[in-house]
């Protein structure tokens, strides 16, 4: 009876030493001289920035709605016969020189509809600077935009200028692709040979926008 318990104990810590050998070579793979150690993407992991270095670029699509919200005439506000809210879309072009800092350049348009049923049409182009924070996963992108801004009016047509500044949040989905929100403030100014007609307009826009990274 004893030397069935010795041979029983002999053979689980035989067992034992088996496992653990299978173990160790499973999670510790032998690779040749010649062979490559396969590298496991960390993007699972820990998140640690900075993200970006000098050379990397980004292209945004962006789309929403547009709120006019104070146009002066004269320093006084004007009443405005407009839908209280419209639509926008850009694009925009990012080059950055570091972590943080980047230059580039947008492309938009943005509608409004009077009561009258007319529309009106505005195409900002302009060049933008920007400065990013970074939290975990989140980005945080102030920018300012200044540019043209070609403005229809049912048979009116303006070659003016715009200024925009603004704020946005995103979720770095992936290192090719981060979505979030947008939310600016635009200047557009209207000015004639007669100070006295020259109108201020101030729009709102809110965007969800794809940012791809390159």
């Amino acid at each position: 009876m004893q030397k069935a318990k010795a041979f029983f104990l002999i053979f689980l810590m035989l067992i034992a030493s088996a496992s653990f050998l299978c173990a160790q070579e499973e999670s510790e793979p032998d690779y040749g001289d010649d062979e490559e150690i396969p590298v496991e993407p960390d993007w699972g992991g820990d998140y640690i920035p900075p993200l970006y270095s000098r050379g990397d670029k980004t292209f945004t699509i962006s789309a929403g709605m547009v709120f006019p919200t104070l146009f002066m005439h004269q320093g006084k506000a004007v009443n405005l016969n407009m839908f209280p809210v419209g639509g926008t879309g850009s694009l925009a072009f990012s080059y950055f020189f570091d972590s943080h800092f980047s230059v580039g350049g947008e492309v938009g348009g943005l509608f409004n509809s009077t009561l009258a049923k007319n529309s009106l049409f505005i195409v900002p182009i302009g060049l933008r600077v920007g400065y990013q924070f970074f939290f975990w996963k989140m980005e945080f992108p102030l920018s300012l935009a200044v540019g043209i801004a070609p403005t229809r009016y049912i048979t009116e047509s303006y070659l003016g200028f715009f200024m925009k500044g603004g704020g946005a949040a995103y979720y770095r989905f992936s290192p090719d692709w981060s979505f979030g929100l947008n939310l600016n403030w635009g200047w557009y100014p209207q000015w004639t040979k007669e100070p006295e007609k020259d109108i201020y307009g101030n729009i709102l826009d809110v965007t969800l926008s794809a940012r791809y990274h390159f």
